[in-house]
């Protein structure tokens, strides 16, 4: 049977992909570390689960409007105020199931075949697959100093005729990195001015370390009206600990909203309203789980740090905030790929390769798990790459010796 041309070269998943082994490897018995989790271990706020449980005991689980139930509009109206300074209405908001698919929807309501998306390195995998799925072009831009802060005239010198779309992940996901405030400024300002659309990907921005500072790109634009072409994607997967309720939320001007309603209610009809009403109750709920969760991740992002600084050869940006680090290992092995799976066959830890994200010969590491699970894991790491390191380790009750170069 024939399939399609364009979903046939559609990448997996990486993320996925290596979960699923970590899951089959560890339903053998085996002592699987898992560094490569985009998602943390507290627990869902309990405002979130006693609103879903509420709901759910009406019996009365139906259909809700596409945008999405007037509770949770209310509550994101009212956060884009507080953390954005920002009033919008319920003709901005659209809910839709995860920020995942809000980009889809978005990408699907803006883009014309061919049209091309600016989208900036290191990024998120499904970034340039969504763009290609809806016949658009991602146009990857990789700064040419090699670091992970881009600087404006790498983004400028890649727009063309054809771009549409400058998309931004900041605090970003996979290096941690939170781009300065200028280089918002400097975005805002030109798109405004070359009249493109610029998509913030906002999904970390509350969870920040140290003196690291988030700012919102609408402290910096000039066109308040009905014709922005600004968007802003968030959701509560993340800080909120709410990753398998799949809600997300776009703020946009009303007549991208109002294609995007169509382009949602075709595609999913509306979120499931157990998993709205929860939403409603995280964001109206108490927010110091917040806080703690921010603190125990700048605390393990430390920790992290310190056993990757232990390796002689690999290099490493101090996270700003999110849930992960992208260290260079390519002094080890330059493709990523390979480098993942060895680790994970000899060591027992799941990475994710940096070649997803547009970084080649990095790895994606998560500190969203315990201190003993980085140290742990980090430890197997050194082990099976560090010929200095000791020759023997115990991993569960098995003592394993490295018998390779």
């Amino acid at each position: 049977m024939s399939l399609s041309q364009i979903a046939r070269e559609i990448a997996e998943s990486p993320t996925l992909v290596m979960n699923e082994k970590a899951r089959l490897l560890r339903e053998k018995g085996e002592k699987v570390i898992h560094l490569g989790a985009g998602e943390p271990k507290s627990k869902v706020p309990v405002d979130a689960i006693l609103a879903a449980a509420g709901k759910l005991t009406t019996g009365e689980i139906r259909y809700t409007p596409t945008e999405g139930i007037p509770a949770l509009i209310k509550a994101i109206i009212r956060y884009t105020e507080e953390y954005y300074n920002k009033i919008v209405t319920k003709d901005n908001i659209v809910v839709h199931a995860g920020a995942k698919q809000a980009f889809y929807n978005l990408m699907m309501t803006l883009l014309n075949p061919q049209d091309e998306v600016i989208i900036v390195a290191p990024y998120w995998v499904s970034y340039p697959e969504i763009v290609k799925m809806l016949y658009g072009v991602p146009v990857i831009v990789k700064p040419e100093d090699g670091r992970f802060y881009p600087r404006m005239e790498d983004i400028v010198q890649n727009v063309g005729s054809y771009t549409k779309v400058i998309v931004i992940n900041s605090p970003n996901n996979p290096s941690g990195i939170v781009y300065p405030p200028e280089l918002i400024r400097e975005l805002v300002e030109y798109c405004e001015k070359k009249e493109i659309c610029l998509v913030m990907d906002d999904i970390y921005h509350r969870l920040v370390f140290g003196k690291n500072r988030w700012v919102s790109a609408y402290d910096f634009a000039k066109d308040q009206s009905d014709n922005s072409r600004l968007v802003v994607i968030n959701g509560v997967s993340k800080s909120y600990a709410m990753t398998g309720f799949r809600i997300g939320w776009t703020v946009a001007n009303p007549k991208i909203t109002k294609v995007m309603i169509n382009v949602a209610a075709q595609n999913t009809s509306c979120p499931a309203v157990i998993l709205q009403q929860a939403a409603a109750g995280a964001l109206n709920g108490i927010q110091s789980g917040i806080e703690n969760l921010r603190l125990t991740l700048e605390n393990n992002s430390k920790v992290m740090m310190n056993e990757l600084n232990s390796f002689t050869d690999v290099r490493t940006v101090p996270p700003d905030g999110t849930f992960y680090c992208l260290p260079d290992f390519s002094a080890y092995e330059k493709d990523s790929v390979k480098l993942s799976k060895f680790l994970l066959e000899k060591a027992l830890v799941v990475t994710v390769p940096g070649r997803e994200f547009g970084c080649e010969g990095h790895l994606r590491l998560s500190y969203c798990g315990t201190i003993k699970e980085i140290m742990e894991g980090v430890a197997r790491i050194k082990w099976a790459l560090d010929p200095e390191s000791p020759n023997e380790i115990y991993i569960g009750d098995r003592k394993l010796r490295r018998d390779w170069k």
